[in-house]
């Protein structure tokens, strides 16, 4: 009896402090960001959200985390596969320079990109000579984004591979299915809740970087200046009121995201 009283005392505690943990590090953060946005009144956060610079970084973050995400999809998908189905030399190696993104800071991330893609580097000089730049432009916000959410499909897909059952593979090339319909009607099916998930957090992380794109997008106000990087700007100028109301607008986009996806998933067949 002292055990079991022992045990639910253990237990609610365990509870409570994971409740604890996560209403101080994530509700309470969230609700200061929309307490901050309102702070001034419901005025100045409308005259705020839709100031056009605003909404031109907002728009432009959107559209580059989108096109990274879409590339991220197709080459994290293929890598996850090369990485799970063939082995090769180095493939170890490999795979653990996929979770790199993670560990390396992310101004080291814009500083390699700006060293290797810049205006004095060959790739960059050869792509200045052919009549378009890469840094302090839109192509090195893609790269940046991409970068640093490079690892999420992969990691996403990676254990639905290793999980799916290769007899089904195996009877449909025995019923005479060739390599890319059995791929399309037996694999994809598996592996797309992984990309699914894996592409909603590249977009989330995409659209709320800041330390890789601050280094090589230029910054210039309606054309390279992103979400993140006006928020920056916001605080330096002494408007936190602005700062959160667009942080708002984001905030609120990665919600809707989530809640979708989350929705879309739970109505799969078999859920």
């Amino acid at each position: 009896m002292n055990a079991m009283f022992r045990n639910k005392w253990w237990s609610f505690g365990f509870r409570s402090t994971v409740m604890l943990y996560f209403i101080i590090l994530i509700i309470i953060p969230i609700f200061g960001i929309y307490t901050q946005s309102l702070s001034l009144g419901w005025q100045p956060f409308w005259e705020s959200v839709s100031d056009p610079l605003a909404w031109k970084a907002v728009l432009l973050t959107v559209r580059l985390a989108v096109i990274a995400t879409i590339i991220n999809i197709f080459l994290g998908t293929m890598i996850g596969w090369v990485l799970i189905r063939y082995k090769f030399p180095g493939k170890r190696f490999l795979n653990s320079l996929v979770d790199l993104p993670f560990a390396l800071p992310t101004a080291v991330a814009g500083l390699m990109i700006l060293l290797l893609l810049g205006p004095r580097s060959f790739v960059g000089g050869l792509a200045t000579k052919l009549g378009f730049d890469i840094v302090f432009h839109e192509p090195a916000i893609i790269i940046a984004m991409v970068f640093v959410t490079f690892p999420f499909v992969i990691r996403a897909v990676q254990p639905l591979l290793e999980e799916l059952d290769r007899s089904e593979e195996e009877a449909a090339y025995t019923m005479g299915a060739s390599r890319a319909l059995t791929f399309f009607r037996i694999i994809l099916p598996s592996m797309v809740p992984g990309i699914i998930s894996g592409a909603m957090l590249a977009f989330s992380r995409g659209i709320a970087e800041f330390g890789a794109v601050v280094l090589v997008a230029g910054n210039i106000p309606g054309k390279t200046l992103i979400a993140s990087v006006y928020i920056f700007g916001e605080i330096e100028s002494d408007n936190p009121q602005g700062a959160a109301a667009v942080s708002v607008i984001l905030l609120t986009l990665s919600f809707v995201i989530l809640w979708t996806v989350n929705l879309i998933q739970s109505r799969r067949p078999g859920q």
